[in-house]
């Protein structure tokens, strides 16, 4: 069972993102409400994948994506935005984001990135 780090400011989102994938078979290891929790709790968890939001308070998801990366170059993060954000979305797969998905979360698009992103 793969497993994921879940990263989003908002509780909501976290949850939402949740359900898509214990629904699907993935065990999420942990939650980050910003940038800096995320760094935190990749050390301790490597976890099989990230999703990250993009706009967070303290660290963005472009700043914390550059410090998993540079922790660990395999890191397979898959970074969440909200409509409107091409060129941070853009900024993040140049930063080593493996693919994107865009609020508000289609529960399959999901599944399918995360598939798609750990080989599956």
């Amino acid at each position: 069972m793969a497993t994921v780090l879940v990263v989003d400011d908002a509780a909501f989102m976290r949850m939402m993102i949740k359900d898509i994938l214990t629904k699907n078979d993935f065990e999420v290891v942990g939650e980050a409400a910003n940038g800096e929790e995320a760094v935190q709790l990749y050390k301790e968890h490597s976890p099989d994948l990230v999703t990250l939001d993009i706009t967070m308070p303290e660290k963005d998801g472009i700043q914390a994506l550059k410090e998993i990366k540079a922790y660990d170059a395999d890191a397979k993060v898959i970074m969440c935005s909200a409509m409107g954000q091409q060129a941070m979305v853009i900024d993040a797969i140049q930063s080593g984001a493996k693919d994107f998905i865009v609020k508000p979360f289609q529960g399959d698009r999901v599944i399918e990135a995360i598939n798609k992103v750990l080989g599956k």
